[in-house]
C-alpha cells in the first residue's frame, strides 16, 4: 500500500511545511498540533538516534500511523562528545541558548583543541519497519557569537571550509550543507524511491 499520511513528530509548523513542499505530493505530512498531542514526548536516551527512535516510536503507538521524528546535537571532541543529546538542555532545564553557548566556551576557556560536529538523525516507523536517516558536517567552535541568524549553537560553529559561523549564513546556504539538511534530503530521497514502487 502507498504512504498516504505521515506523522513528522514536530509542533513547527514552518518545518512541517519545509518537508511538505520536497516529498511527494500524495504524501501528507501532519504535525502533533495536527494530531492533537500536546504533552511532551519524553526524550530519556542517551544517544541521538534512541531519542529520535523513541519520540516516533510514542507517536506511532498512540496512533498507529507511520511517523518520523529528529534529534540533533552538538558534539565537541575535547569534550567527550559533549553536550551531544543533552544539546538543548546542556545548561540546565530552563536554561535557553545563549546560556548553553556560555556554558560551552566556559567549558572550552584554554583549549586550543576546537574541532566539534553537529549531527542529526532522523528514525522513520513505516509499514512495521523503522529506518535511520543521519546528517552530520564537521567544524570548530568559535571564541565568541559571530552573526545573528540561525538558532541553537550556531553562532559559535564555523563549518569546516569556510570562515563565517552558521549564524552568518542565509538559510538557504545554511541547509545546502547543514546535518539537518543532509539527513533530510536522505529521507526524501526514500520518499521518492518508494513514489517510483508504488506506481
Amino acid at each position: 500500500m502507498a504512504l498516504s499520511e505521515l506523522i513528522f513528530a514536530t509542533h513547527n509548523a514552518n518545518k512541517v511545511q519545509e518537508v511538505q513542499l520536497m516529498i511527494p505530493s500524495e504524501i501528507k505530512l501532519l504535525s502533533l498540533t495536527d494530531i492533537n498531542l500536546m504533552e511532551p514526548i519524553p526524550e530519556l536516551a542517551d544517544t541521538l538516534t534512541g531519542n529520535a527512535e523513541a519520540k516516533a516510536q510514542y507517536v506511532r503507538n498512540r496512533f498507529a500511523l507511520d511517523c518520523f521524528a529528529d534529534d540533533t546535537g552538538l558534539e565537541v571532541q575535547a569534550l567527550g562528545g559533549a553536550p551531544g543529546v543533552y544539546s538543548a538542555r546542556y545548561a540546565g532545564e530552563q536554561c535557553d541558548a545563549s546560556d548553553n553557548i556560555a556554558k560551552l566556551l566556559r567549558e572550552l576557556d584554554g583549549i586550543t583543541d576546537r574541532k566539534a560536529q553537529f549531527r542529526t538523525v532522523i528514525a522513520l516507523f513505516q509499514s512495521e519497519k523503522i529506518l535511520f536517516f543521519e546528517g552530520s558536517v564537521s567544524g570548530e567552535i568559535l571564541k565568541a557569537p559571530r552573526g545573528d541568524g540561525g538558532f541553537g549553537y550556531d553562532s559559535i560553529f564555523q563549518p569546516d571550509g569556510y570562515s563565517i559561523s552558521f549564524a552568518e549564513f542565509s538559510a538557504e546556504e545554511k541547509n545546502r550543507i547543514s546535518h539537518r539538511g543532509i539527513a533530510f534530503r536522505k529521507l526524501i530521497e526514500h520518499f521518492y524511491r518508494l513514489d517510483k514502487v508504488t506506481k
